[in-house]
């Protein structure tokens, strides 16, 4: 007979589902780091928890499942059930109920397997999004190519035009060369930086509190700015510029959005078993740039990424769509939720090469 396998004691630990165990009086005895993310607590936070208060405000009574379990003695597994987090994520999860094999040290122990179905519908929203744009970026550089050659002629006859005319019209000619020159700029915006990201090794706070310097300059006195960081968060290796960029963009967002009055919170966690473009990755930052705003309608969230698509009136579209691009550029993505007084971008970067 073949000998049982002996795991080792991380095994548990990077499993991509969740693991709590409940001992007989429903408190928590054990959790794992997916499990970690999914309750968006730590183990220090969570030992000795209540099952009840854990998970306070779900769609489904955590006690009366973890009773069936011991008193059937079988698995019991719940689809669908609706969490609220501490900070009021809904997620939506599967709960999977297994007594532990009685013994005087797990005597009435029951161990929950979560899974995580927000997880499977992200990876296909991410694989969507990457596609799209993709699709709209080559479409501006075809759209941009159309462009910068006529108005490279444009501006060369207006030049001709000048020497021409001596002095005379000056003004209409500057016109021509100043709007030619405009729209050149307005083109390379859309396409973003040419340039290759310069990585270097550097600490994710460092540019959140260069970010939150430069929009505590912009926001009025109705504005308030929170931070909300992990300071285990080990340092990535990031273009330093491009990553400002992007999540001053996000949050610059995030203030029009509040207007006059508002909170905006800036919030890093470590974010575990992240997969991008069919790719996993162990560990990654999770950036969530958070308002209080008025939401986005649901018809703009599907097309916020794309170019020259904007809600407001002045905008220019261009803000979030170079936020995903320099972002990309890190193996990252940004995706975003929405509800009425709660937006939140979440900038999800690799800490970690992807699995081989």
């Amino acid at each position: 007979m073949n000998k049982p396998i002996q795991l080792p004691p991380t095994f548990i630990e990077q499993l991509s589902i969740g693991i709590i165990v409940f001992d007989c009086n429903d408190a928590l005895s054990y959790i794992n780091n997916s499990a970690e993310v999914l309750l968006d607590i730590s183990a220090r936070q969570a030992q000795g928890i209540q099952a009840e208060k854990l998970f306070e405000g779900s769609s489904f009574n955590i006690s009366k499942g973890l009773q069936r379990a011991r008193k059937q003695a079988s698995r019991i597994t719940e689809h669908r059930v609706i969490i609220n987090g501490p900070t009021q994520d809904k997620k939506n999860i599967s709960l999977s109920f297994n007594l532990i094999d009685s013994t005087e040290d797990f005597n009435g122990s029951v161990l929950i397997e979560m899974v995580d179905f927000n997880h499977y519908l992200q990876i296909d929203q991410e694989e969507k999004l990457l596609s799209q744009n993709e699709l709209a970026t080559n479409m501006l550089r075809g759209l941009a190519h159309e462009i910068k050659n006529p108005l490279g002629g444009l501006r060369g006859a207006a030049q001709l035009l000048a020497k021409e005319l001596d002095g005379s019209y000056s003004d209409y000619t500057h016109v021509i060369i100043e709007e030619a020159d405009r729209l050149r700029k307005l083109v390379d915006r859309m396409l973003g930086s040419s340039e290759r990201p310069n990585h270097q090794p550097i600490n994710i706070h460092v540019i959140m509190e260069r970010v939150r310097q430069l929009a505590v300059a912009e926001v009025g006195e109705g504005i308030r700015l929170i931070s909300d960081y992990d300071p285990s968060i080990p340092d990535i290796t990031a273009d330093k510029d491009q990553l400002i960029q992007a999540i001053l963009n996000v949050v610059r967002n995030a203030i029009q959005a509040v207007g006059a009055q508002g909170v905006i919170t800036l919030k890093t966690r470590i974010h575990r078993n992240f997969t991008i473009s069919e790719e996993t990755y162990r560990l990654a930052v999770k950036i969530d740039v958070i308002d209080n705003g008025p939401g986005i309608s649901e018809d703009m969230l599907t097309k916020i990424f794309y170019p020259m698509v904007t809600g407001r009136p002045d905008g220019t579209g261009l803000g979030l769509a170079i936020a995903q691009k320099n972002v990309q550029r890190h193996n990252g993505i940004i995706e975003v939720t929405s509800e009425p007084g709660r937006t939140v971008f979440s900038t999800i970067l690799p800490l970690e090469k992807k699995d081989e």
